[in-house]
């Protein structure tokens, strides 16, 4: 049964500090570009209904339970007061069968936190938020969902006149380790617990009678996260702007603005405009991971001992597990990539060793297991090389040690390996083709990602797309 919106704020139940109930800024002219129905479907929605009620999704009428959050954040390891300076909550929408879900628009103009900013977004970025995030999803790596893009009919300037846009995004929550950083920095010790007992609620309810609640909450977002950015290493995923701010205690990834996937094979990639210094390059980011723990444990101290050293042993204990966690998923991943679902010593030396071949020889990062997983060895750069034998001829050893027929392996390996990603050169056709009116290319591409572990897909959305004489660079879009 399908139902309309039905919203509840929780997080108003905060002191006021972490929250602005700001006046809404209309447009006079919106258009419905983009919408997910299935997601509307999961959310127990009227797709049509949903759709109609434009005015909602412009931002052009505001609920009672909208605001927009007050947080801070580690930006490129500098700590800043921020929030949502362009985003408005319309608020947590309960599903049918219980589900919590918050529902934000992002591009809805000027708020408290907008720094002398307009507050509003850009139509290019936005499809690239709803493409990204629908890869995501269907590559089985918990985000944030896109459920709409409005087209406002204004122009807003971002080096240039560029045409306005509002996204509608779903996510589990939108509290952020900077939410945390907050409350630490403006607020008191009763703001943490009382931020903290309501993360509790939304994300680890199983926990609220726990005698040591807090320190296990750390230790779920620890394991969470840990699982997440393993995730994203295997699929050659960048997110570009891992500051505090952009870290949801839920575990999903969310602003994929300054964000792509790899091509070319190297681990210090990096697609961001504004990273360069590297800091976000591919290699770093499960280091980057443990260092935004660190800020999240420094916040909950107060609520981990009795005194400050027991708290620090408490943080220490939880903040230690992320490495663990995070090379337990990560190499597990990587055997299964590669066809072993029974890890033995040596599996790490095995798929490091091709790692290795991969940068030497610029191998495409999805299509060098791809080949693997359909027994294309022809097409692997390095299958001529004699290290590339020896390690081929290591693997199929291997292999055969597991007793498995090569189909059954390549069935399980193709449930590891997705056959697309979103491509860069396709991701930039699809946005170029919606400023110019034009939304086909993008619903072809969200077709085509939205099954991406299926290999009969075309050979165009395949290949890794023609060769650039410069480093491809993505934007914030703000």
């Amino acid at each position: 049964m399908t139902t309309d919106w039905n919203f509840e704020a929780t997080y108003l139940e905060l002191r006021d500090i972490f929250y602005d109930r700001g006046p809404i800024h209309p447009v006079d002219n919106p258009t419905l570009v983009l919408f997910n129905d299935s997601l509307a479907a999961s959310l127990g929605l009227d797709a049509q209904s949903v759709k109609q009620d434009i005015a909602l999704l412009a931002g052009n009428r505001q609920t009672e339970t909208s605001f927009s959050q007050a947080y801070a954040g580690h930006q490129f390891g500098n700590l800043t007061m921020l929030g949502d300076g362009r985003a408005l909550m319309l608020g947590e929408h309960v599903t049918p069968n219980g589900k919590r879900v918050d529902v934000q628009l992002k591009g809805s103009g000027p708020t408290e936190y907008s720094r002398g900013g307009d507050g509003r977004a850009a139509l290019g970025p936005m499809v690239r938020e709803f493409i990204i995030s629908e890869a995501m999803h269907a590559l089985g790596i918990p985000t944030n969902r896109a459920l709409a893009v409005v087209q406002t009919g204004e122009a807003i300037m971002r080096q240039g006149p560029k045409h306005g846009a509002i996204l509608t995004r779903v996510a589990s929550s939108h509290l952020r380790v900077g939410t945390f950083q907050f409350a630490a920095g403006a607020g008191s010790i009763d703001d943490v617990i009382a931020l903290t007992e309501i993360a509790i609620k939304r994300h680890d309810p199983d926990l609220i009678d726990a005698p040591d609640c807090y320190e296990q909450f750390l230790g779920r977002v620890v394991e969470r996260q840990a699982r997440l950015i393993a995730n994203w290493q295997l699929v050659g995923f960048i997110h570009g702007v891992m500051n505090t701010d952009n870290m949801f205690i839920s575990g999903e990834g969310l602003d994929y603005g300054p964000c792509a996937f790899m091509d070319t094979y190297h681990p210090e990639t990096v697609f961001s405009s504004i990273d360069r210094d590297g800091r976000y390059a591919y290699a770093n980011q499960p280091y980057i991971g443990s260092w935004n723990l660190a800020r999240l444990a420094e916040t909950l101290l107060p609520l981990l001992g009795e005194t400050k050293e027991e708290a620090v042993d408490v943080a220490n204990k939880q903040l230690t597990r992320y490495t663990e966690l995070y090379k337990e998923a990560y190499f597990t991943g990587l055997a299964h990539k590669i066809g072993l679902f029974v890890r033995k010593d040596g599996d790490d030396t095995l798929t490091n060793e091709l790692l290795r071949l991969m940068v030497e020889t610029e191998a495409d990062y999805t299509n060098t297991f791809r080949s693997l997983t359909l027994g294309e060895m022809e097409s692997l750069p390095f299958a001529t090389r004699e290290d590339g034998k020896a390690w081929l001829g290591a693997w199929r050893k291997r292999l055969s040690e597991q007793g498995l027929p090569d189909e059954d392996v390549s069935r399980i390996m193709r449930q590891y390996n997705p056959a697309v990603i979103p491509r860069n050169h396709h991701v930039e056709k699809a946005i170029q083709a919606a400023e110019r009116g034009d939304f086909g290319p993008t619903e072809a591409l969200l077709t085509i990602l939205r099954d991406p572990y299926n290999y009969d897909h075309p050979p165009e959305y395949v290949s890794a797309g023609p060769p650039r004489t410069y480093p491809y660079q993505t934007f914030c879009g703000t």
